[in-house]
């Protein structure tokens, strides 16, 4: 495996504590996640909602606007954390992807088909049509397990069900050492935040209950938990249901740290509605990883890929995130949603 190395030098001036006083090399490590606004493929499915994403349906989605979406896609997935490690993200979760074919698509792109990213997916049920999934370059991650987790919606019946996203879990080797991955694309604000809260408290509720079934058996599990949550670091489904805590000192090893919190009270978001940001895009991960004692990876950093050449130039919504629709009108843009991405450290 190739290392990617930064040198003491270097981490003289960024790291504090033992690590910075003694010559210590690391690897560099990215968990990445990106919502890629409806990237939806051009053929009708007819399991599905897609309708409206067809060269004949209401967006006009026609093969040359698919294909720029996918360069689009690729262009800012190439980018992610690359100032750390050429590699990009080794695991990367994603949201509101139609099928496995426009993964498939999407990896062999030339901005990142040399990563030669696997594909972790399951079709969801989702009343849209979208599922969430997880990229991984080889290099670097081996899944060994992974599972659709159904969210079932309070209120639901057995005559009336609401369909959404299948929460992803996906457990591997991550260069050396076993960690859990949870993607998540939560219910959205659909009715509005304090009506539609109860679906998203569910949704946190089914990835509180798995980490405890994974702590049984192991009690220094490094979990990750990331996603399009439709909801801030500040809301009940993080602050109550994952009990996610800002601080990353004297955590439990059964708790959760969110690095996104500070981000977010000092407002700055991953997408914006209405002239303010939201922070819905958020990677969590349980205490043991950010033990920096042992031979794993541990924690170093949180990041928003927000560059300016991902933001609306011009215009009403100047500012916000440069999306590849706005009211049904095509923008040729980016995403709705910035990517979010953690940068890991492991001592060589």
């Amino acid at each position: 495996m190739k290392r990617i190395l930064l040198s003491t030098l270097f981490f003289l001036f960024i790291l504090t504590g033992a690590f910075a006083q003694k010559k210590t090399d690391f690897k560099v490590g990215i968990i990445g996640f990106y919502n890629l606004e409806n990237l939806f493929d051009t053929e009708d499915d007819p399991k599905i909602n897609d309708e409206e994403f067809l060269p004949e349906g209401g967006r006009q989605w026609t093969e040359e606007k698919y294909k720029e979406k996918l360069g689009n896609m690729a262009s800012v997935i190439s980018e992610i954390g690359t100032d750390l490690n050429p590699d990009g993200p080794a695991i990367l979760g994603v949201a509101e992807i139609e099928n496995r074919k426009v993964l498939e698509d999407l990896i062999q792109e030339d901005a990142i088909a040399d990563r030669n990213y696997g594909i972790v997916h399951y079709d969801s049920p989702d009343w849209r049509g979208i599922d969430v999934a997880m990229l991984y370059n080889p290099k670097y991650f081996t899944p060994e397990h992974s599972e659709p987790l159904y969210v079932y919606l309070p209120g639901d019946t057995e005559q009336d069900t609401t369909f959404t996203r299948d929460i992803l879990y996906v457990k591997g080797n991550w260069d050396g050492e076993t960690i859990h991955v949870f993607v998540n694309h939560w219910p959205s604000r659909r009715g509005g935040e304090q009506v539609s809260a109860p679906k998203r408290n569910a949704a946190a509720k089914i990835v509180k209950d798995k980490i405890a079934e994974i702590q049984k058996e192991d009690s220094a599990a490094k979990v990750f938990i990331m996603g399009d949550l439709n909801d801030d670091p500040v809301s009940p489904s993080v602050k109550k249901i994952l009990q996610a805590k800002k601080n990353a000192e004297g955590l439990r090893s059964n708790q959760i740290f969110n690095p996104y919190i500070p981000f977010f009270k000092n407002g700055i978001g991953s997408n914006a509605y209405r002239d303010a940001w939201s922070l819905f895009d958020q990677i969590m991960m349980t205490a043991p990883a950010l033990d920096r004692s042992g031979d794993g990876y541990f924690y170093y950093r949180a990041k928003i890929h927000n560059k300016k050449h991902l933001l609306q130039k011009t215009g009403q919504y100047k500012g916000y995130p440069f999306r590849t629709f706005s009211f049904g009108e095509y923008q040729g843009g980016y995403s709705d949603h910035f990517p979010v991405y953690v940068v890991l450290l492991k001592k060589v």
